[in-house]
């Protein structure tokens, strides 16, 4: 079989899968069915409401239409000769996407079997290379991704070259389904979200609180190890803020309302940049003060439309571990080498070791000095190379404003999660015109980057759940320890150990209800709880407990000092 691009692939099956739906439902009206990074969609308004069974008829035609070995043929129309075509298959979507195609630009077509599509391609050359392929799931998609528009019927599947490749992702999707932090937040009681307070705002339960702040308190710390410091700053700020910033010129879809307070605008804020940039500008900085390192954990909100949010990956109020470095050209480069160690140091300590950068380079529209970007860029490289990895290079990628390095990790499945985000800004200290006095006494403009490093605590703490599937560190366990007294004759016996422990720092808990043990530890073992300790008349009797370890399994019987410490080193060493 000739080797196509897998994106090519999963194209093609598309049009295999639009093929096959024509068929079985012949007044299908179509629209578009691009590849994704996952695997591919196409949407269509039809009259009949798909259901799974519908999926696997549609697969199974799917099936014969590939092995029938139809060529996908490209032609080219003219507009007139274009819209006669889809004008009289009655497909009004495709004639609004043939708008779309600026004029004098070609317009063509690919054939297959009894289907026809206004199509750029590429495809494969014949329907039989699609590979292997799956239908996963049915959704709504409204036309053009506006509500006002008629709502589609999309319908997702995935393609890979060979049916090992295939299964193993189905595999992968499979253990995801068990991972699912929305899943595991209701399991374990660690957040929720109510429809009174308001969709994509979270709830944070006593647990799941207790784990951030375990985090948040670990973040802070490592940060003033690492020499920043903590600020505060407000959740709204005036319209003169956001005008300047130019937020409300370029962002204000994403802002809430403006709320009149004595007369004036205030926005609740989206970023936290602004702010810190008002606290630099309090007093004339020399460059003996540079480099600033300021860090905040700032609670910000953006609109986004009820069909993306998806429990903590996407919300509409969350909390940045946001920082900024301000500092002169000559530090830029260390800096950037500094806040890159840092941040593969804080991965590794949540468990994260499969770390990959990939570099964004100025795009076609930009400001800022053309010596500006290289002399960034080269920082952002020299900083990679010097961290030892691989970076894929995203041309014309960065922002308007600056290059950036975004970190991805990959989970305990294998999946990959745009995490870290060190980003270069040319244009807030130009628009805020920020200034230092340099060493020849005159007035410059500093070095600004913007710095998420874990993106935001409510997407980390959904990644961190589906990671370690519920069962998180030992370190980040709100309950680290449960001990069992087999009977009530060793309630005291338990209540002495769990005493001993707690004097310890360990988090401990004792279950005394009357169902059997066996039930007791089938329930810690379901709550993930990193030790089991159970008690009966022999170890009772000399003041011990049989350990079970949920990583190591049954480890023998040890006094309270003896797991204390064992607890303590898992603790430090962020087992």
């Amino acid at each position: 079989m000739a080797s196509f691009p897998l994106e090519t692939i999963r194209h093609s099956v598309s049009h295999v899968m639009a093929c096959a739906v024509q068929e079985l439902f012949p007044e299908t009206k179509f629209d578009i069915g691009p590849s994704t990074a996952d695997g591919f969609y196409y949407d269509f308004d039809m009259e009949a409401r798909l259901s799974p069974e519908d999926l696997e008829k549609i697969e199974t035609v799917m099936a014969r239409i590939a092995s029938e070995d139809h060529a996908f043929e490209y032609f080219e129309l003219t507009r007139e000769e274009a819209e006669k075509l889809l004008g009289e298959k009655g497909q009004q979507y495709k004639l609004e996407r043939l708008k779309d195609i600026p004029s004098g630009e070609k317009i063509s077509f690919y054939k297959s079997g009894g289907f026809t599509d206004l199509c750029r391609g590429p495809h494969v050359e014949k329907t039989s290379q699609v590979g292997a392929f799956k239908l996963l799931s049915v959704a709504g998609s409204y036309f053009r991704g506006k509500e006002d528009n008629p709502m589609l019927q999309r319908i997702y599947g995935t393609a890979f070259p060979s049916k090992k490749e295939l299964d193993a992702y189905l595999k992968q999707l499979e253990e995801a389904k068990k991972r699912d932090h929305r899943k595991l937040g209701r399991e374990l009681d660690l957040f929720s979200s109510a429809d009174q307070v308001g969709p994509g705002l979270i709830l944070w339960h006593p647990k799941g609180a207790f784990i951030r702040n375990t985090f948040e308190t670990f973040w802070k710390e490592e940060h003033y190890k690492n020499g920043y410091e903590l600020v505060n700053t407000p959740h709204i700020g005036r319209s003169d803020l956001w005008h300047t910033s130019g937020h409300l010129d370029f962002y204000k879809d994403a802002m809430y309302s403006p709320m009149d307070i004595d007369g004036n605008d205030y926005f609740v804020k989206p970023m936290n940049c602004p702010f810190h940039i008002q606290i630099y500008k309090t007093k004339l900085r020399s460059y003996r003060e540079l480099p600033l390192r300021w860090a905040e954990l700032g609670t910000v909100y953006r609109y986004e439309k009820s069909g993306v949010l998806h429990g903590l990956l996407r919300v509409r109020g969350f909390t940045q571990d946001d920082a900024h470095i301000i500092c002169t050209p000559e530090q830029i480069e260390s800096e950037i080498s500094e806040v890159l160690q840092f941040s593969l140091s804080m991965w590794k300590a949540f468990g994260f070791k499969d770390v990959k950068p990939y570099l964004a380079t100025r795009p076609e529209k930009s400001v800022g000095e053309e010596s500006r970007w290289t002399q960034a860029l080269e920082s952002l490289r020299k900083a990679v190379e010097k961290a030892g990895l691989e970076c894929e290079v995203d041309e014309g990628g960065g922002a308007f404003y600056g290059p950036k390095i975004d970190l991805k990790v990959r989970d305990a499945i294998g999946r990959e999660w745009q995490t870290t985000t060190i980003q270069f800004d040319f244009n807030l200290p130009e628009r805020f015109d920020m200034t230092y006095i340099g060493e020849d006494g005159q007035k410059h403009r500093p070095y600004m980057v913007h710095r998420a490093l874990l993106g935001s605590i409510e997407r980390f703490f959904g990644i961190l759940v589906e990671h370690y599937a519920g069962a998180f560190p030992v370190w980040l366990c709100p309950e680290q320890l449960r001990i069992l007294p087999i009977t009530e004759k060793q309630h005291d016996a338990a209540c002495a150990y769990l005493k001993a422990l707690k004097s310890k720092g360990i988090r401990a808990e004792m279950d005394l209800r009357s169902e059997t043990v066996g039930s007791r530890i089938k329930d810690a073992r379901n709550d993930r709880i990193p030790y089991i300790a159970v008690i009966g008349e022999r170890e009772a009797s000399v003041g011990t407990a049989a350990i079970r370890s949920r990583r190591e399994g049954q480890i023998g019987e040890l006094d309270s000092w003896g797991l204390a410490e064992k607890i303590v080193s898992d603790i430090d060493n962020k087992i």
